[in-house]
């Protein structure tokens, strides 16, 4: 079970996107009071046999699955990754590193709290 929530903890993409079949929607955006930091909220559709590279943001993000999918681990197991799965990736840890598989687009409801003035994402090994 742990590492199931360590793997949920560690797909979300939001900012760049890894291959023109990924739709990102940015819903809102708007500066913190008495912060240095901005607030984003964005959707994310990642189509079947879409990967989503291993990265970091500068700040935290949290996901909410709207719809659900399979996705696949750099190993090769599958893993389902459920409509009402909620998760939290904290700043600046890696995560990541999946591809969704089946016949079902993974979309996520993503809030990012990030430092104001530096990029979203930032791809690491």
């Amino acid at each position: 079970m742990k590492t199931f929530f360590v793997l949920l903890a560690s797909i979300a993409l939001i900012g760049q996107t890894h291959a023109e079949g990924i739709k990102k929607t940015e819903l809102k955006k708007a500066d913190l009071t008495g912060k240095n930091m901005d607030i984003i909220v964005s959707v994310l559709e990642v189509p079947p046999g879409e990967s989503l590279a291993r990265h970091i943001h500068p700040g935290e993000e949290v996901v909410y699955v709207l719809e659900g999918a399979t996705l696949e681990l750099p190993d090769g197991k599958q893993i389902p990754f459920p409509t009402g799965a909620a998760i939290i990736n904290a700043r600046d840890v890696p995560h990541a590193g999946v591809k969704v598989v089946g016949d079902k687009t993974l979309k996520m409801l993503n809030v990012h709290i990030v430092d104001k003035g530096k990029p979203m994402t930032e791809f690491v090994k």
